[in-house]
């Protein structure tokens, strides 16, 4: 038969409300008592049960994590940090994916809201009033968006389309394009505003193609219309859309970064295995999971808090790009991507 948690309780010493509090609550416990509940709960292969605990918690020790879209390179780094830093939490992770649809995300937070403790929504696509409305239900930490009034991680990609437009015009780039990304988001506009800022202070052109969806093909589906602008750089929303249009390029005999430089945004496995090898801004996706697994359970019985993390990018600069037709400086140095958000440079 299973240990139960009077054997625990006999076999450590302790009675059975003592075991219940070590692992339900253990900052109430002595800590040498609980190392010693432990010890004897993993010697007789005790494990508590999760429900029970529950009911009388009030806790489920479950999170919800909703994406946009799983399929996303730009998803699994965080998934993953995620899960592991819940799991060292004693929490375990549930994972759902919205395929970019604001209804199914509504519909998702709600499902969601009687079995975890908290939902982390990353990406949403919902409006602020929404996502506000939602945090009524259950504890909520946005990722990669700002809400007013609910704690939120951000990754600072304003600095990074910043940093790849200066990047560009030292170049010699003067027309420069940008494939924006889906209506609605917080990212598409924070790089859209950056974006022309940089251009407008460095007196090159921006050209805006979009919005659109946040796919190699969306990317792909906008190689004429970069052609026919006439630009001779161009800064993507993210990544796989700067991969699908260099594919589309290579195809029409318009070779990258010869004729055309492309920078992405995320610095995804992808940027690395594309050739030529894309350069790209990168976003410290596994940090903000880390991040929001801490802030929602810090903040979870607080649902109006100002909290805010944000966390820096860094561009990345490999092959994609090169000289442009108004050249008048070097390509500046190479860096590699930061660690959880701290850039070093790179000796390649």
């Amino acid at each position: 038969m299973p240990a139960t948690i009077r054997d625990v309780a006999k076999a450590s010493g302790v009675h059975v409300s003592t075991v219940s509090r070590a692992f339900s609550a253990p900052q109430l416990v002595n800590a040498e008592t609980r190392a010693h509940v432990l010890a004897a709960a993993e010697e007789l292969g005790y494990r508590p049960n999760r429900a029970a605990r529950a009911l009388i918690t009030g806790r489920t020790h479950n999170i919800g994590l909703i994406v946009a879209d799983i399929a996303n390179p730009f998803f699994p780094p965080l998934i993953k940090a995620a899960e592991s830093h819940a799991r060292g939490r004693d929490y375990h992770v549930f994972v759902a994916d919205t395929n970019e649809d604001a209804g199914v995300e509504e519909e998702l937070v709600l499902a969601l809201a009687k079995q975890v403790d908290g939902v982390l929504l990353c990406s949403p696509r919902m409006s602020n009033t929404q996502i506000e409305q939602l945090s009524r239900e259950v504890p909520l930490v946005v990722v990669n968006r700002p809400v007013p009034g609910l704690p939120a991680v951000v990754m600072d990609v304003a600095q990074g389309a910043r940093l790849a437009v200066e990047h560009l015009v030292a170049l010699g780039h003067r027309e420069i394009a940008l494939l924006g990304g889906p209506r609605g988001s917080w990212t598409n506009r924070e790089i859209r505003r950056a974006a022309t800022l940089a251009a407008r202070n460095a007196g090159a052109e921006l050209v805006v193609l979009g919005p659109n969806a946040p796919t190699e093909e969306s990317g792909s589906a906008q190689a004429e219309a970069v052609l026919r602008a006439g630009v001779s750089a161009v800064l993507a929303y993210n990544d796989l859309m700067a991969v699908g249009l260099i594919d589309a390029l290579d195809h029409r005999g318009v070779k990258v970064p010869d004729q055309i430089s492309v920078v992405g945004i995320d610095d995804t496995a992808l940027s690395r295995r594309t050739r030529p090898m894309l350069t790209t801004v990168a976003t410290p996706t596994a940090a903000a999971g880390r991040a929001a697994v801490d802030m929602l359970l810090q903040h979870g019985d607080d649902r109006r808090t100002t909290a805010l993390v944000t966390l820096q990018t860094e561009l990345v600069i490999r092959d994609s790009s090169g000289p442009g037709p108004h050249r008048t400086a070097g390509p500046g140095r190479r860096q590699q991507p930061p660690v959880d958000g701290v850039a070093s440079e790179s000796r390649e």
